[in-house]
């Protein structure tokens, strides 16, 4: 049996409003934290998650969000006002992912992931270089804590990403690492994911599981589903992903909310199971 960590994403707001008890519900004990709500990370909150949790949860990592600027999930918008690439508010949002960084450091958790945005493809541009040159200063930044800085795969092509981790490593870091998002890459439209493990496998320490199909048109993304019922083929991924020898945590993620969320989940932790039991690590 291939023995990885079943996990789940949930929010920061919603554990320091509410406590564990959707995650006893749900029954997972392995937790990415989702922040968004950047003034949240302090040490007082980082000490009643710690107090929280106990020896029963593991914190896996903390994903980065922001709340400077406009967020539009679509191919219009989307951008220029997605992630760190827009100029616009790169600064203002650099700040805070430094502090969730801190953030992540005072819970002991070593990695955090973030959504770069449209990184140009381009790597010949002013505009390129300048994605580079803050990808570096975050890497650095999160380095001193021997923290890894991720992307989470989905505005870019595999070979943006992998091309721009190898711009990091040529700098002297190699704590630029890929969280990936299989269902992403099909939802944006940059790549089917089983072909982006074999680009960029090394460089994964950790997956988020969730499911989803291309776009159907140049406005809009994909559309995300259940697990099981898109066109991520999570069986040879995961298969593919033992090939690299990765150990990080399988992440459910499913974007919708209330019981049909649970019941998902709940399901879809059957469904890995019975894949890792299936391979012989």
């Amino acid at each position: 049996m291939y023995n990885l960590k079943i996990g789940v994403i949930e929010s920061i707001d919603d554990v320091l409003a509410n406590g564990v008890k959707k995650l006893d519900e749900i029954g997972l004990i392995e937790i990415q934290l989702n922040c968004w709500n950047v003034p949240v990370c302090t040490k007082e909150n980082a000490d009643k998650i710690k107090e929280m949790f106990g020896n029963k949860y593991t914190i896996s990592g903390v994903w980065a969000g922001w709340i400077v600027g406009p967020t539009v999930w679509n191919f219009i918008e989307g951008p220029q006002t997605i992630g760190i690439v827009p100029e616009t508010w790169r600064e203002e949002r650099v700040i805070g992912i430094k502090k969730v960084i801190d953030f992540a450091n005072m819970l002991g958790v070593k990695t955090v992931t973030t959504h770069m945005g449209f990184i140009p493809e381009n790597p010949s541009t002013k505009e390129y270089e300048g994605v580079v040159d803050t990808i570096y200063d975050l890497c650095l930044y999160a380095n001193q804590y021997g923290i890894d800085f991720c992307f989470e795969t989905g505005q870019e092509t595999p070979t943006t990403i992998l091309r721009t981790i190898n711009k990091i490593k040529e700098r002297g870091l190699t704590n630029l690492k890929i969280n990936l998002d299989p269902a992403n890459l099909l939802l944006y439209g940059k790549g089917n994911p089983m072909d982006a493990v074999d680009v960029f496998g090394q460089y994964v320490v950790g997956m988020h599981v969730k499911d989803g199909d291309y776009p159907t048109n140049g406005d809009n993304l994909g559309c995300e589903y259940k697990v099981g019922t898109g066109r991520v083929n999570f069986d040879y991924i995961i298969r593919k992903l033992h090939s690299f020898n990765y150990r990080g945590p399988l992440t459910i993620e499913r974007e919708i909310s209330g019981d049909q969320q649970k019941k998902d989940i709940i399901d879809t932790v059957t469904y890995l199971q019975n894949i890792l039991n299936s391979i012989e690590d």
